[in-house]
């Protein structure tokens, strides 16, 4: 129960971490701001 648990909260983090950098990096771009942002 504690290995695959411990797998599946694993990426639960990293789903979290990614979903809330992409809510601060889009507040009103809905991608195309980041796209710019990273080609410069």
């Amino acid at each position: 129960m504690m290995g695959t648990f411990g797998g599946y909260t694993r990426w639960a983090v990293v789903f979290l971490i990614i979903f809330v950098l992409f809510i601060l990096l889009v507040p009103s771009g809905m991608g195309t701001g980041v796209v710019s942002t990273v080609t410069g």
